[in-house]
């Protein structure tokens, strides 16, 4: 940049984190206000999961640390990552990011502590969202039976679910996937998330929240997301919320009460629908 623009290093410096942080004062705009999935929903995907605010999932992306750092961002698979908190609705636009935490962090253990925080992440009570077995099945965050087929790629070949489990878990594989696609379109455009850059760690989460912010302004703006197309051919914030929110994950009798008998309801309705 310093060549193209015949400008001094510090010049670039300067002015790439006055638009870093630009951007970033804008995430009252940009981050979605999630809504209820309501109870005239139609659409095949979604219907079963009423009051649904969206899924999340956690993701790695590699950033450059001091070597005596190294290892408590080293992942299972020996990258150096910080483990990102994504959230976000079934149009594929994100609510909440919280990238920082090592990528020794598990999944759970990046959520917990996204909701303790003043201005973390909220579920307002009676709304949930999506997550897959590597969270607590708990009032706010539905989880998959664990222990049954799961992920999409078993559910090819038009293999038949033989039980409510298997059935709600295909039809939950298939909602919370949404969050695995913004992921996808996300590292998919922005070049700099797919590898690491010699900014400090701090500026590199900065980049990865304006990257996200960025990705919904787009989204927001164009009818027809041509990157779209090319994700379907593989393989693969500030919100204003009143009232009671969630602020534990627990897991409770109720809540999986409340998850057989929608499992059962679904299956039933299929049952009677393919006989």
């Amino acid at each position: 940049m310093s060549s193209r623009f015949k400008r001094s290093g510090e010049t670039i410096s300067r002015y790439f984190n006055s638009i870093l942080d630009g951007v970033l004062r804008l995430q009252g705009r940009l981050l979605k206000v999630p809504e209820p999935i309501p109870d005239n929903c139609t659409n095949n995907r979604w219907r079963w999961f009423k009051k649904c605010l969206g899924a999340l999932d956690g993701t790695y992306i590699r950033v450059r640390v001091p070597e005596q750092d190294k290892p408590r961002y080293r992942t299972r698979k020996g990258e150096v990552a910080t483990n990102v908190l994504g959230v976000c609705t079934p149009d594929m636009k994100f609510i909440f990011v919280f990238p920082g935490w090592e990528g020794f962090a598990s999944d759970s253990r990046v959520l917990r502590d996204a909701i303790s925080r003043p201005t973390g992440l909220r579920v307002p009570t009676g709304c949930y969202y999506l997550v897959d077995g590597g969270y607590t099945n708990g009032q706010g965050y539905l989880a998959p039976y664990r222990g049954t087929r799961y992920h999409l790629s078993e559910w090819r070949n038009r293999r038949a679910p033989n039980n409510h489990e298997e059935y709600f878990n295909m039809k939950h594989a298939a909602a919370r996937n949404v969050i695995e696609r913004c992921f996808g379109l996300l590292k998919m455009r922005w070049g700099i998330l797919r590898s690491p850059t010699f900014f400090p760690i701090e500026t590199q989460c900065k980049i990865i929240t304006a990257c996200c912010l960025l990705h919904n302004l787009i989204r927001g703006e164009m009818a027809i997301d041509p990157l779209e197309n090319e994700l379907n051919g593989t393989e693969n914030g500030e919100t204003n919320q009143d009232g009671d929110v969630l602020s534990t994950i627990e897991p409770s009798d109720q809540w999986t009460a409340w998850r057989n008998n929608l499992a059962m309801q679904m299956y039933d309705e299929w049952n009677r629908n393919r006989h």
